[in-house]
């Protein structure tokens, strides 16, 4: 499996504005990560349980840092339209909105409390490119969202031959899902290449990132829309992890 060309350091308003000197990647500048903090208050002031980490200096690490490292792939930077699998609290979806304004988000989750709480978020943030919705993605996938999206974003979500196949059938041809990792998912990239024709996903690389000093190892894991959205998908809500290709 090839590893991932690392892209130049990010530019331009879209990446790396209020980063130092224009060339710091936004997710290690401390001036950066500020933008978000309308977000972070409001986490921290929730009674919706949205997250164990809600302190703002804290989160500023945790979920923007994290979030914003997915700027390292430059097919997250060339987007015009993403969609962002179980939002949850709105992360990587939102930050990325921030700092993407060209760029189209459509943030789902079938939780209705953190729906209008992202939605909440969106409008204090005074962001005009993001938008949540109540909704199951394979639902979604089957009506407007069906092959409508260049880029597909999940973070903390499922198995990643799971997430494989419910960004099937949202991408376009040749458009991408980027899933945030820790540890490696070898059985997840065994059942991808193995079902390569029911899926229409290939793991075009992988992406070692440190979103701050002293996080964790991450991952990037970048598939690409290898073809046109084979019959049968999306299945039924909930079939990806209930009954997963392979069996596992």
């Amino acid at each position: 499996m090839n590893s991932v060309t690392p892209p130049p350091p990010p530019a331009g308003p879209s990446a790396g504005e209020g980063t130092t000197g224009g060339e710091a990647e936004p997710w290690l500048d401390r001036e950066a990560l500020a933008r978000l903090d309308p977000m972070l208050d409001l986490l921290a002031e929730s009674h919706v349980s949205l997250s164990s980490v809600t302190d703002p200096a804290e989160a500023r690490r945790v979920h923007v840092a994290d979030s914003l490292s997915g700027l390292a792939c430059p097919e997250v930077r060339a987007a015009k339209r993403c969609a962002d699998l179980g939002a949850g609290a709105g992360f990587p979806g939102i930050p990325l909105a921030v700092f993407l304004p060209e760029c189209e988000f459509v943030l789902i989750d079938s939780v209705g409390r953190k729906v209008d709480f992202m939605n909440e978020a969106i409008s204090a943030l005074g962001l005009e490119n993001a938008r949540a919705i109540k909704a199951r993605s394979e639902d979604f996938a089957s009506g407007e969202g069906r092959e409508a999206f260049d880029l597909v974003t999940a973070r903390a979500v499922a198995p990643l031959a799971a997430l494989a196949e419910l960004a099937s059938p949202l991408l376009r041809e040749g458009g991408h899902l980027l899933a945030w990792k820790g540890e490696p998912e070898p059985d997840s990239e065994q059942v991808i290449a193995a079902n390569r024709d029911r899926l229409a996903m290939e793991i075009e690389g992988v992406r070692e990132v440190m979103p701050y000093e002293g996080s964790r190892d991450r991952r990037l894991y970048l598939l690409v829309k290898a073809g046109p959205t084979p019959d049968g998908l999306p299945r039924r809500p909930g079939m990806a992890r209930k009954r997963p290709l392979g069996g596992g």
